[in-house]
């Protein structure tokens, strides 16, 4: 049976022998996009024979993080946080290309397995036998969006400390499980942020954003960005990454919550004035 890939989110589907005839619901969500050329589907054989170059960034003593060249899907980068007690693959590849896999083995594998949201499942399960068979959370406000089942995912909500120092954050929004990883040892100890796509910087340096829907511009309600924002007040960061690459290097914690309320203000009407 062929494990079957969604050639515009890049979410692995169940062995068939023959790919599925309807579209990926993940991608017929109003968050995503059906391409108006329809539906497609590829196999990890066939992204692996294209010969992509890996890319590989350390971004901390214990944060890597990894795409590929050229991209694939949403094209998201991957983060491999280093502990003590075994590695965290954030935000799993859409992949399961040879020389990646041999890139993160060199750095330990993977103890657990975890997708900010449904669009980043990407081949989880597949790492994850690759990887021994790991962990694979997901968060049970989520679930009806697996698209391939397999004894290694458990579900969680609300927070987790998932390794020493890493600590998986629920603060909704862009999906109802929607979640940030928060490494309390990152930035030399200041505290670093994963956060998928539930805060994205923007090109106003030292900002961010707030949207249930990326490609299509829908915005989040304030009460939803107001709910994102004090979910992450116990938790102190210097530095944000975001799915895409994009960061914010330095008093990112400030960022988040000046962001919010320029956000609110606009959202709410209290701006309607200078419109």
């Amino acid at each position: 049976m062929t494990v079957w890939i969604c050639a515009t989110c890049g979410v692995e589907h169940p062995g068939t022998e023959r790919p599925p005839e309807s579209d990926c619901e993940i991608c017929a969500d109003d968050r995503q996009w059906v391409p108006e050329s329809g539906q497609s589907w590829t196999t990890p054989a066939e992204l692996a024979a294209e010969g992509a170059t890996p890319v590989h960034q350390q971004l901390e003593p214990d944060l890597h993080r990894f795409n590929r060249d050229p991209s694939f899907g949403i094209g998201q980068w991957t983060y491999l946080v280093r502990t003590p007690r075994g590695n965290l693959l954030w935000d799993p590849p859409n992949h399961i290309d040879p020389p990646l896999v041999e890139q993160v083995g060199k750095l330990s594998g993977a103890a657990v397995i975890v997708a900010s949201h449904p669009h980043m499942y990407g081949c989880q399960v597949s790492w994850s036998h690759r990887l021994g068979d790991v962990p694979v959370l997901v968060h049970a406000a989520d679930r009806e969006w697996v698209r391939r089942e397999d004894p290694v995912l458990r579900e969680w909500r609300g927070t987790e400390e998932v390794l020493p120092g890493v600590t998986l954050v629920e603060v909704g929004g862009h999906f109802p499980g929607s979640t940030v990883a928060h490494l309390r040892h990152g930035s030399e100890g200041a505290g670093t942020l994963l956060t998928g796509d539930a805060i994205v910087p923007v090109a106003r340096k030292g900002q961010v954003t707030f949207l249930r829907s990326y490609p299509n511009r829908v915005p989040l309600s304030p009460g939803l960005v107001r709910r994102i924002v004090d979910a992450l007040e116990p938790y102190p960061f210097e530095r944000l990454h975001s799915l895409q690459g994009a960061t914010v290097d330095a008093d990112a914690h400030g960022a988040v919550r000046r962001s919010a309320e320029h956000y609110i203000a606009w959202a709410s009407g209290r701006n309607d004035h200078l419109g």
